[in-house]
């Protein structure tokens, strides 16, 4: 007999150029489940019972329970040849699951009790790692007197998961269960005769099995039930009895490879999460005497570290912190200092009230020292965004509906990652007494005044034509100063992770039910304000860093790509039954 096993000394050796490969780990189990199931994982052995002759004498066996009237006398069940899912060696057979077990049958609807009872397996207790009776809940002493003693759990029992999106199709094997436990309904139990149970596992838990039961589920949007005729007329590829005992040793071995493999990628995570966010930590807080230093080592250090999209997303965040905080670029003693910004703003803002084309405001309150959340450099000034823009403005209230004329209504939809898109097709016409008041020009922000906690307070900037679009009135736009501000600016600072937590949710904090931040509430909110030539310099250097961010993202997808493919080569070698090597060698 050829006994060498899968060449897993190749595999480790290989293993670090695929290890962050996404689902690596997941991928590998399923591969080793895939060959074992399909003859490849262990050499067949001439010397073997082939599965014919177990198939009779489990046929004999369930012929004796049935006479002994300890199983009931099952019916016969359909041939198998049609669907076979796929060949197998000569010493194997094909199967159905209710032919090599003597009981398949989902558990009953308990009654339960409080303490006074035994335990019953739910679907919560069944669980990839095992069962976890912690979550079990009691049956009543008398509802348990009318369960047969075949229904109560034996050691080596398969618990198969009946119902549930996310748990249906969960297998484990029982060891040594308490006495007189029982299952309830969404558990199916599944017996095996004169057969390695371990092995029925390995065939339940491969995707041949268990990837058809899950994708079911989650593409049903009714509840999908794998019910007990299901489960009988399940097909199974079935390899001698000594063979199975192979298969199920080595499958044990590769999973426990496995498991190492996924200590030390979790080991690798650890400490470059620990590095990644300890770089983070330096920016976010910084000491003015390192920060340079900090800088540097963070943007060197970085894109080694960042292995995850959620690891470049915080620094896209840190970029924004250190940029509304002045720390990203030098400030210029030559710039005009951001408060003659505001002096021209407002300017601007009674020019437009002489015109008509906005309406008086009363005077927003002076800024306390108390409610800045942090300082800001000394040209710098810290502004309450009504101050900051124009005006602000509700959208129209009017029913938009699609249509193939008129003008685009953008809503709270159309505001995503800082930015104004347009791929609705709702329209009001262009009559409308909303416009021309309300039509977009390039370069406002719309924001989200209303929304579930997480969307209230998005902000975008929009990019498009003047005069075609106009918003809804759940949007709010703000129309910045082209003259005496960086609209782009604006919209960063108010995208910052700082600006949300201390502008936004605490007003949010205060609301039950759907979230709403007002026009009010909004013109009150504060923004650092840099000179207008800082703002422009904040805005280029945030640029570079954002693309910088980009190829990091890239580069990732691109490893990530690598990865997957080397991972496929390297399981279809290394994973290949010894016997290919000694043909090589011939």
């Amino acid at each position: 007999m050829n006994d060498a096993p899968m060449n897993a000394e190749r595999l480790l050796r290989h293993y670090e150029k695929i290890a962050d490969a996404p689902d690596a780990i997941a991928r590998l189990r399923r591969f080793i489940l895939d060959l074992a199931v399909r003859g490849k994982l262990v050499p067949q052995d001439a010397n073997d019972e082939p599965a014919s002759e177990l198939l009779k004498r489990i046929a004999k066996e369930k012929a004796r329970l049935v006479k002994a009237g300890e199983i009931r006398n099952p019916k016969a069940l359909p041939p198998v040849d049609e669907d076979a899912a796929f060949d197998v060696p000569p010493t194997w057979r094909w199967t159905r699951l209710g032919t090599v077990t003597s009981y398949i049958q989902r558990g009953k609807s308990p009654k339960y009790a409080a303490s006074d009872g035994s335990l019953v397996v739910s679907q919560k207790c069944v669980q990839w790692r095992g069962l976890d009776l912690t979550v079990a809940k009691q049956i009543t002493v008398e509802s348990l007197a009318d369960y047969e003693d075949i229904r109560l759990l034996r050691d080596g029992d398969l618990l198969w998961n009946s119902t549930g999106t996310g748990t249906i199709g969960r297998v484990i094997r029982l060891i040594d269960p308490p006495e007189k436990l029982v299952c309830d309904s969404h558990v199916t139990v599944v017996r095996c005769l004169e057969i390695d149970p371990e092995y029925i596992r390995a065939w339940l838990r491969s995707d041949h099995v268990y990837a058809l039961i899950e994708d079911r589920a989650a593409g049903s949007t009714n509840q999908v039930e794998l019910t007990a005729q299901m489960a009988i007329n399940q097909i199974v590829p079935l390899p001698p009895l000594a063979e199975q005992r192979r298969i199920v040793a080595k499958v044990d071995e590769l999973m426990g490879l496995c498991d190492r493999l996924e200590a030390a990628r979790v080991g690798r995570e650890a400490v470059r999460d620990k590095l990644a966010a300890a770089s983070l930590a330096r920016l976010n807080a910084p000491d003015p005497e390192t920060f340079k230093a900090d800088a540097r080592f963070a943007l060197d250090a970085l894109p080694a570290l960042t292995t995850r999209p959620d690891q470049i997303k915080a620094l896209r965040q840190t970029i924004l912190n250190l940029a509304v905080r002045g720390k990203l670029v030098p400030q210029d003693a030559n710039d005009e200092p951001a408060s003659e910004l505001l002096k021209r703003i407002a300017k601007e803002r009674i020019d437009l009230v002489k015109r008509k084309e906005i309406r008086r405001e009363n005077a927003l309150d002076p800024i306390q020292l108390a409610e800045m959340p942090f300082d800001v450099p000394a040209s710098w000034v810290w502004s309450r965004i009504g101050e900051a823009v124009l005006f602000t403005q509700y959208g129209t209230s009017q029913k938009s509906n699609p249509a193939e004329k008129g003008v685009p209504v953008l809503t709270m939809g159309n505001v995503q990652d800082g930015l104004v898109v347009w791929n609705n097709e709702k329209r009001i016409p262009e009559t409308s007494e909303d416009l021309p008041a309300l039509y977009l020009r390039k370069f406002d922000l719309l924001y989200n005044r209303t929304n579930s906690a997480e969307l209230v307070g998005k902000t975008g900037i929009y990019l498009g034509e003047d005069g075609v679009r106009t918003f809804a009135s759940y949007l709010i736009r703000l129309r910045p100063s082209l003259l005496s501000s960086n609209p782009r600016f604006l919209n960063m600072a108010m995208n910052t992770p700082e600006f949300r937590e201390t502008q936004i949710v605490p007003l949010i904090k205060k609301q039950t039910g759907q979230a709403n931040v007002n026009g009010t509430a909004l013109k009150n909110m504060l923004v650092p304000l840099p000179p207008l030539a800082e703002q422009h310099r904040i805005v280029a250097k945030v640029d570079a860093l954002m693309a910088l961010c980009d190829r990091l993202e890239a580069s990732l997808a691109t490893a990530a790509d690598t990865s997957r493919r080397l991972l496929d080569a390297l399981l279809a070698e290394a994973l290949a039954p010894a016997d290919r090597e000694l043909e090589a060698a011939e």
